[in-house]
Formats: C-alpha cells, structure tokens, sequence
C-alpha cells in the first residue's frame, strides 16, 4: 500500500516538475517573441537635385570645398551651366553634379588595389591607404566624379583633411564626417533654394524618398547600368554634356 502511494506521489511530482519546465518555456519564448524588435531596413542614402530650384549661385561647390579641403583644381561637386535658345528668348539652365554613389559603381571594379568601397548605407568612398594613383577608377567613371589630388608637395594647413593626401584618387563622400555625427551634407545644407535634397531612400517618411517616388525620378547616364543613387527633378538635363562632365579627364 505505501509502495503504491509513494509511486503515485512520485509521478504526481514528476508531471508537476514537468509542468513547471513547460510554462517556464514557454513564458520565456513568450517575452522573448516579444522582446524581439523588427530588423531595421538598412539606410540608402541619396542626394535629390531639383533643377528648377538650382540658381547657379554655387553655394554647395564653396561649401563643399570648405568643408573637405579640396584643392584648386579639383572638383567634388560642380554646377554645369548652359544657355538654351536664341537673343532674345534664351534661357540659362544649371546642372549641379557630384558623384552618384552608384548602386553598381564603375569605379569600384576597375579600382586593382580594392581601394573603392560601397558602405551598406550606399556611400562609395576611396581608402587613401589602399589607393595607389592609377586613375583606372578616373577613367572607368562615366560621370567624371574622381579625380587625382593635383597637390605636389604635402601642405601643413591642409594636412588633416582627406583630399589633400598627395598623388591619391578623390570624389565626394556625402561628407560622410558629417553623417557620423549626425548632420547632413555641406553641400545641401548651404542650398539658399533647397535645390539639393539629402536624406535615406529606404525611409519613407524622409521628404527625398517622397518626392522621388511619388514622381517617378531618375538619375544621368542611366544607360551607363550604374544604377546612380542622385535623381534630378524638373529642369532641363539632356542640354548638358554629363559625361564626364565634373572633372573633365587629362589624358
């Protein structure tokens, strides 16, 4: 008789224990079903210029080389100018352009040293360490975004800044200093007319991100299949020479 009532308090304890193990499982799959937060969509950072904002006034090219030191001679952005028509009904047109950070970029595989990167936010920046003046990135670029630091010899007040490393391959890089801390671009921030739109292609809720696919916008020398990440609203575009059109090639 005692036999059987400790085998039945025995299996009584048993189902209990295992009882126990199973809602502490699943409670424990429970919070963390809960805890677990929705994987953010990486960023696809993009820059939007609206051609019938742009005045020529050249703020961003200044800004741009205030902010990164570029050197005379060098362009890491640049506003392209054409007059369309006949005196006196002639109308002057501008086309500000930098490098497109490209989701394919030409550059990056005609680079031998691995010197070109694409971040996973879409930036496209050079390694100075890693480049060694080849120029095969200058003349893969359809859009003439990189040139050569044409600097001869090193320049103390200078020293800090990227661009200015001596005999080294140099583009924009959406300032990307900038990003780290937060901020936007120089260039788009010193737009009087907010002709140049910075922000993340993946947020919906970002004014780019409305804008360029509400409308439906695109980039230059699409047919190049790089699939650029700068889209251009309104203006006149196919009035310029965009090949090659910001650093114009020295060979």
């Amino acid at each position: 008789m005692n036999s059987k009532i400790n085998s039945r308090k025995t299996a009584i304890k048993a189902f209990l224990a295992g009882g126990v193990g199973l809602l502490s499982y699943l409670s424990i799959n429970k919070l963390n079903l809960f805890d677990k937060k929705p994987k953010e969509k990486k960023k696809r950072l993009t820059m939007l210029m609206d051609l019938d904002k742009c005045i020529g006034c050249n703020a961003c090219s200044v800004a741009c080389k205030s902010e990164n030191g570029v050197a005379l001679g060098g362009f890491r952005t640049k506003v392209l100018e054409e007059e369309v028509g006949e005196f006196p009904a002639t109308q002057r047109h501008f086309l500000p352009m930098m490098c497109n950070h490209c989701e394919n970029p030409a550059c990056l595989p005609a680079c031998p040293n691995g010197a070109i990167t694409r971040g996973e936010n879409g930036i496209v920046d050079i390694n100075k360490d890693k480049c060694k003046g080849f120029q095969l990135c200058i003349q893969a670029c359809p859009y003439g975004a990189i040139y050569i630091n044409p600097d001869t010899k090193p320049d103390t007040h200078v020293k800090d800044y990227p661009s200015r490393s001596i005999g080294k391959a140099d583009k924009c890089n959406f300032c990307a200093h900038r990003i780290d801390e937060g901020l936007e671009s120089a260039c788009s921030q010193t737009c009087p007319t907010d002709a140049r739109v910075f922000g993340d292609l993946n947020d919906p809720s970002s004014l780019v991100a409305k804008i360029i696919n509400e409308e439906g916008l695109k980039g230059l020398l699409e047919e190049e299949g790089t699939k650029p990440q700068v889209y251009y609203k309104g203006g006149l575009p196919s009035a310029f020479p965009a090949k090659k059109g910001i650093n114009k090639p020295k060979y």
